[in-house]
């Protein structure tokens, strides 16, 4: 496997597992991860929000089953942020999604299991365009994910954010109509995923920015505004982590565009 780019930030989120475990419940209130009482799981999450990501995941495969969240976390982050070829983009996300499915048969209560299945396929599906991945069943395998991982964990305010922009791309790509008809899509209903999970983590600047992105395609210019005031927030956030730093990042380019 080709070396990973690096996160140009590590040396700002230096964790250890001592510091981990102090600042774990704000770093995980967006995903409900337990506290790991592995020493060897908390060292490769100390890994991933430091941001070295390639690091992580070696450390998380290493573990079994013990390190499969983990792994899916840095290898989606660092697909996400930092890989700059598409089609290893695509690959590692269908890697995360064919672990993550193998997790929830094993671990039908992992709240995250599901999360992470369903965000690895909705990168996956944006990649190869939202339409391509809806006429191939994919949509659907998204939505249940995640409504499953609400359903284990109400909390999960990642799994509403990602359901709020499921429902949003899906009427922006087929229309309102065939988006409720086929797929059960409301623009209503992605509004609502977002206020919730905007109570949950009323600091976060990703749910912010797919917030943005919701309300653009959601409703057009008419939201511009609000939605590049959303941009702003989170470009302004000070990072927890170094997944919050590439978030604010990502804010700060899209103003710049």
């Amino acid at each position: 496997m080709a070396r990973w780019n690096a996160f140009a930030y590590t040396s700002e989120y230096s964790f250890d597992a001592a510091r981990l475990k102090r600042h774990w419940k704000r770093l995980h209130s967006a995903d409900q991860e337990p506290l790991p009482q592995d020493a060897r799981v908390l060292t490769a999450w100390a890994l991933m929000h430091s941001g070295q990501f390639e690091k992580a995941v070696d450390a998380g495969l290493k573990l079994g089953a013990a390190g499969t969240t983990v792994t899916n976390k840095a290898t989606c982050v660092y697909a996400n942020y930092l890989e700059p070829k598409e089609k290893t983009r695509l690959e590692l996300f269908m890697q995360v999604a064919q672990r993550a499915a193998e997790q929830a048969r094993a671990e039908s209560d992992n709240a995250n299991a599901y999360y992470w299945q369903a965000y690895a396929l909705g990168r996956y599906s944006q990649g190869i365009s939202v339409a391509k991945a809806l006429a191939q069943g994919i949509g659907s395998k998204i939505k249940l994910a995640l409504e499953t991982a609400i359903r284990l964990q109400p909390l999960h305010a990642d799994a509403h954010i990602a359901l709020g922009t499921f429902h949003a791309e899906v009427i922006d790509k087929v229309g309102a109509l065939i988006g409720n008809m086929t797929y059960g899509a409301k623009k209503d209903t992605s509004l609502r995923l977002f206020a919730q999970a905007l109570q949950l983590v009323p600091e976060s600047p990703i749910a912010r920015i797919e917030y943005a992105n919701a309300l653009v395609m959601l409703e057009g210019d008419a939201r511009m505004d609000e939605a590049t005031h959303l941009y702003e927030q989170a470009a302004a956030t000070k990072a927890l982590d170094a997944v919050q730093r590439l978030d604010v990042e990502m804010a700060l380019a899209e103003l710049a565009d």
